[in-house]
């Protein structure tokens, strides 16, 4: 284990990121983006904060560059029950919260970024309808993939080619901002121009050359409010090959409180996913198809990291289970890492398939996962490390993560279709329309809500 100190407090944050650089191939990405960030003059309102960047292509991470249409390229709350969900984590169980401020509403979602598209999509897990669709930066050429939910329901995109977008869940909390009367929000896959949208909660530019990861950690619990407060957000972002910074967003505003940079980061595409374990700490990983990568957690508290290198075998989606464990998951494997005995424990990768796509744990120990290039869902006990469950499914899926009635969701690999999945009855529901779909984190907030139990 390797462990390195603080780079830049959260006074002393003024710019993030360099300047102008091409992306030079990759299996990912090879574009460039010249966005920049004065983190001191970012303003809360969406669409106040500006940013352009260039055009990101993609091998292995299935997304397209460019503004408008165009789908990816190859390999790499309804308005039903508000009864709270005791699995997030809330102190009182006996607490009866109104509609919309921590019970099923905001929680009854899954954001899927288009990344052909440079949109996201908001899709309800009950009724199977799509909800709204938004813009992800001001240029619609983000190329986004990662999203994130907090536990008040608030989604945070990545944008691949530089960039993080917080959108509001709940119409009932977006702000005036476009000079028209009443609120303008998308209500179907069709988006809203930059700036007549009026859910978008914040924008925040960075010039990266590629930005991946992002994940919410939980926040406090306010019995008297009902509510989440003091979220914060986890980032990570670099030029190509070498130093990456990690930071450490304000949930509410978007500016940046703190940043810890990692040295001698491999690999093309930078830190490729995160996680948040039990105590908000970071985890990520560099991801290198052709050599050894390294697992990084960041601590919350400090902004100091450990470091440990990726023995076994190589895999590439990032998950945190219930208990602090971090995995890596690729085509139908997992390699299960003990951060208190610093111990690995390998599953070897179906038929030796190419190491592809994310995973997440469901409520009953389960590592969900899909194995490349097969149409099928792999179940993963978490204490064995043994698959205990199959399932055919239409396609193969890159992307996994759980909803809050215990579905498993599948994205297609860029792209049209995601997929609904009963584990129990093998009953598979699908929705479409979807534009070069890419997304493999917490796109529910399901992840974080096994872990994210209040401070307080």
């Amino acid at each position: 284990m390797t462990t390195g100190g603080r780079f830049i407090t959260a006074a002393a944050v003024v710019a993030i990121g360099c300047g102008n650089e091409s992306g030079g191939g990759g299996r990912e990405d090879g574009g460039d983006a010249s966005a920049s960030i004065s983190v001191g003059s970012l303003s809360a309102t969406g669409g106040t904060a500006d940013g352009t960047a260039g055009s990101a292509t993609d091998g292995h991470d299935g997304s397209t560059s460019g503004s408008g249409s165009g789908g990816g390229s190859d390999a790499d709350e309804s308005a039903g029950s508000a009864t709270l969900h005791f699995d997030l984590g809330v102190p009182d169980a006996g607490t009866a919260c109104p509609e919309g401020t921590g019970g099923a509403v905001e929680h009854s979602y899954i954001w899927i970024a288009n990344s052909g598209q440079g949109t996201v999509s908001k899709i309800n897990t009950q009724t199977l309808v799509e909800e709204g669709r938004y813009i992800v930066r001001p240029d619609s050429a983000g190329n986004p993939s990662r999203t994130s939910v907090s536990l008040t329901g608030n989604v945070a995109v990545a944008n691949r080619s530089g960039g993080v977008i917080k959108i509001f869940a709940n119409p009932d909390d977006c702000q005036e901002s476009n000079g028209m009367p009443g609120i303008q929000t998308s209500g179907d896959a069709n988006a809203l121009a930059w700036g007549t949208e009026e859910c978008v909660a914040w924008y925040t530019p960075f010039n990266y050359t590629t930005q991946r990861p992002v994940a919410w950690a939980a926040g406090d619990w306010n019995d008297a409010l009902c509510t989440y407060q003091n979220e914060k957000l986890w980032t990570a972002g670099g030029m190509n090959a070498g130093t990456a910074d990690v930071l450490l967003l304000d949930g509410e505003t978007g500016v940046v409180e703190d940043m810890v940079s990692i040295p001698n980061v491999i690999g093309w595409a930078q830190l490729y996913g995160g996680a948040v374990d039990p105590d908000g700490d970071f985890w990520t990983v560099d991801h290198n198809w052709d050599g050894a990568s390294t697992l990084i957690r960041v601590n919350r508290q400090s902004m100091t990291y450990d470091s440990w290198p990726v023995t076994g075998q190589v895999h590439y989606g990032l998950a945190v289970d219930k208990v602090g464990r971090a995995w890596l998951c690729g085509s139908g494997g997992a390699s299960r890492f003990d951060p208190v005995s610093e111990s690995w424990t390998h599953l070897a990768p179906i038929n030796g398939g190419s190491a592809l796509g994310g995973c997440m744990e469901d409520a009953d120990g389960i590592l969900w996962h899909s194995a490349y290039p097969n149409a099928s869902l792999v179940g993963i006990d978490t204490e064995t490390v043994q698959i205990v469950q199959q399932l055919a499914i239409p396609e193969y899926v890159h992307g996994i993560s759980i909803d809050f009635d215990g579905y498993v969701w599948g994205v297609a690999f860029a792209g049209s279709n995601a997929y609904r999945v009963d584990v129990a009855t093998g009953t598979v529901d699908t929705v479409g329309g979807l534009v070069g779909a890419y997304t493999y984190s917490d796109m529910t907030g399901f992840a974080l809500s096994s872990v994210g139990a209040p401070s307080g």
